[in-house]
């Protein structure tokens, strides 16, 4: 596997000494770039040689990592987070992953859990897939489940879904581009499938087609 590029957000130094010697000794992982709290991450964006993924803290001063996942959801950029934490709490894994993480761990993981999570974002996007949509909200028992046949969609609503499940990772931008649409157009699409699903992501999307096999590469 070709080597993947990490960035760290994390507010005591010891642990970001500690995860950049442990992650350098797996092997085929490098720490680009480090901060010490999310208000320091955020500002400066966007970095100059974009990280494969993030490995951000939960609990850290003026923005924890919930909120930092939130501004993020913001950019149109995709960013690809791990969430690290002490705290096992579930209504904090239920807002990670509906807010964009792409897996979540315990700070007692061990190196192994660590470097398979790290390996499976990397390459598939998702730590846990199937967990994610256990957890999403929108994927809860007590929400609307979706039957296949319910799922009613244009073509070119099938075609914008397709593009943000490419692992490509396109940009808005780009899909408009390759869909010879303006942004705005692409805007139309993405918020009339998050008003009629009851989505709220981009992450959220990639799992509407997923548990209901929409596109590819669920089909």
């Amino acid at each position: 596997m070709s080597q993947i590029t990490i960035c760290i957000i994390d507010d005591h130094k010891i642990v970001r000494e500690g995860l950049i010697e442990l992650l350098h000794k797996l092997g085929n992982i490098k720490v680009t770039y480090e901060f010490e709290n999310g208000v320091d991450f955020l500002a400066a964006l966007p970095l100059e040689k974009k990280p494969d993924m993030y490995i951000l803290d939960y609990s850290m001063p003026n923005l924890n990592g919930i909120e930092v996942l939130k501004k993020l959801e913001e950019l149109e950029e995709e960013f690809k987070v791990l969430l690290l934490t002490q705290h096992f709490d579930e209504n904090i894994i239920n807002e990670a992953y509906n807010y964009g993480a792409r897996g979540f761990l315990n700070k007692n993981c061990t190196a192994h859990d660590l470097k398979f999570a790290i390996n499976n974002i990397a390459t598939i996007g998702y730590n846990n897939v199937s967990e994610i949509l256990k957890r999403i909200k929108n994927y809860e028992d007590n929400n609307i489940k979706f039957k296949k046949s319910d799922i009613v969609i244009s073509k070119r609503e099938h075609e914008f879904l397709t593009m943000v499940c490419n692992e490509n990772e396109y940009t808005y931008e780009q899909m408009a581009l390759k869909m010879g649409l303006s942004v705005k157009s692409l805007e139309n699409y993405r918020v009339a499938l998050f008003d009629r699903f009851g989505i709220k992501s981009k992450v959220g999307l990639v799992l509407f087609s997923f548990k209901n096999k929409l596109t590819e590469p669920f089909l």
